[in-house]
């Protein structure tokens, strides 16, 4: 389910398969297709996601992918320690940006565009 927190900043709350790699696809569908200037900082509410597929690890790249082009952050909040593991064990834990919660993320994200200003 998608949130606009604000005109600068999306949310999404994910969940298990089938309703992640949908959710992911959609989101990426709308950050691929609108101008980068409209393109927003995304918070991704991972907390109820308890695993990964490869599929899902190349959609979160893909996303973060665009939104560097884009100059907008990405954060992964509420990362369940299933998740947490994977991205030890693979590495993604040095490419994404985690915070601890949804709030956390927001805060970090508003902080990062006041920078910018």
């Amino acid at each position: 389910m998608s949130t606009e927190w604000s005109e600068n900043i999306v949310i999404r709350d994910l969940a298990d398969e089938p309703d992640l790699s949908e959710e992911l696809n959609d989101l990426y569908v709308r950050l691929a297709e609108g101008p980068q200037a409209g393109v927003p900082s995304v918070v991704l509410n991972m907390a109820g996601v308890t695993y990964l597929n490869s599929s899902n690890i190349a959609q979160l790249l893909r996303i973060r992918r665009r939104l560097v082009e884009c100059s907008k952050g990405l954060r992964l909040a509420s990362v369940a320690d299933g998740v947490w593991s994977i991205m030890l064990l693979t590495g993604l834990d040095k490419v994404f940006e985690f915070a601890a919660d949804k709030a956390t993320a927001i805060a970090s994200l508003q902080i990062r565009e006041s920078k910018r200003s």
